[in-house]
């Protein structure tokens, strides 16, 4: 099959050739085709060209794709970002948030959703996508992640006690601001051809409790399907970053997204413990990212036929990937020992 007759597959509910095969890798992809990391994130026609060559290099499934940060809280509202710099920044880095306190919310308002911050940017990465037959990909945080970037975690998470009620008006205006970006998306590609990727990043239970994740995130959750739904976007991946064991019933009981989704996850969570809370979705995942690049050729290869192994038992179909982001440093022949292991063990 080629990549987008195996992801229908997946998505139709039937079994594929053999397993899917992709990795988030923005920065990784630049460096492999010789730019500097912060090409991802700087220029599109360049990161898009990285992307499309290192996924055919590698045999990664192209209609699977993690693009540009398309919108973030601290660019989009006045905040300052700056590009990785060296050899091992792989990320934008924040220098600073759009708020510093409480009375800084009155100073916040909508932006404009076609060029705010880096919207421009991602926005002409998903044209090339779609020019290329591929889906035009919207990528954003999840509500809770996008408010604690207005000012930042540590802070975000005080006020999670103290100022309660801003945090929920926060959230709010980054849900708000969200769909009506991806509005955009949709004005100009058609629901049909949108592929919605969330991620989740500061609703790990390192960071969040199970308690908090149920009563500041998890609603939030159910707010943007229900606007998703009325927009008409089908195609949903989810990233449930870092080690999330603890909020996996109460989201699996609330699962808002259309089914089958992409759930995406990181080495903390079990596949087959993802597999039973989420039977009716895909699952992606999860090797860890630093074992790729610090392991040895063999131990990747190895590593991957076991998660190879245990993805194809499982009923819901599945996709090899990393649980978070590939180093941009990551040496390209441990990145081709992933690959020959899911062609080795992966067929069905």
């Amino acid at each position: 099959m080629n990549s987008q007759e195996r992801v229908e597959c997946l998505f139709s509910g039937r079994r594929p050739d053999r397993v899917g095969l992709h990795a988030l890798s923005n920065a990784f992809n630049s460096v492999n085709a010789g730019y500097e990391a912060s090409i991802a994130y700087a220029d599109a026609a360049k990161g898009f060209e990285a992307m499309y060559w290192t996924y055919q290099q590698y045999d990664w499934d192209l209609h699977i794709q993690y693009c540009v940060h398309s919108i973030t809280a601290v660019s989009d509202f006045g905040g300052k970002v700056r590009m990785p710099k060296g050899p091992y920044e792989g990320a934008l880095v924040v220098e600073a948030h759009p708020m510093t306190g409480p009375v800084d919310e009155a100073k916040l308002s909508l932006p404009d959703p076609r060029t705010a911050g880096r919207i421009p940017q991602a926005l002409e990465y998903a044209r090339l996508q779609h020019a290329h037959g591929l889906p035009a990909t919207f990528f954003s945080r999840s509500p809770f992640t996008f408010a604690a970037n207005f000012v930042g975690l540590e802070t975000f998470a005080k006020w999670l006690f103290k100022e309660k009620d801003l945090c929920f008006r926060l959230m709010d205006l980054a849900l708000e601001h969200m769909l009506r970006v991806l509005g955009v998306w949709v004005d100009e590609f058609g629901a049909d051809n949108v592929w919605l990727w969330i991620s989740s990043p500061s609703e790990s239970n390192q960071i969040l409790s199970p308690r908090f994740f149920e009563q500041f995130a998890l609603p939030y959750h159910a707010k943007l399907h229900e606007r998703v739904r009325e927009l008409g976007v089908k195609r949903f991946g989810f990233h449930i970053c870092g080690d999330q064991n603890k909020n996996l019933p109460a989201l699996a009981e609330a699962a808002p997204w259309p089914h089958p989704s992409m759930l995406s996850f990181g080495h903390e969570v079990d596949l087959e413990e993802a597999a039973h809370y989420f039977p009716r979705d895909i699952i992606y995942g999860n090797i860890e990212p630093s074992f790729i690049q610090t392991g040895s050729l063999q131990a990747v290869y190895d590593q991957t036929r076991k998660v190879v192994e245990k993805g194809k038992r499982l009923g819901n179909g599945f996709v090899l990937g990393t649980g978070c982001g590939l180093p941009s440093t990551c040496p390209p022949a441990k990145v081709f020992a992933v690959s020959k292991a899911v062609r080795d063990f992966g067929m069905y």
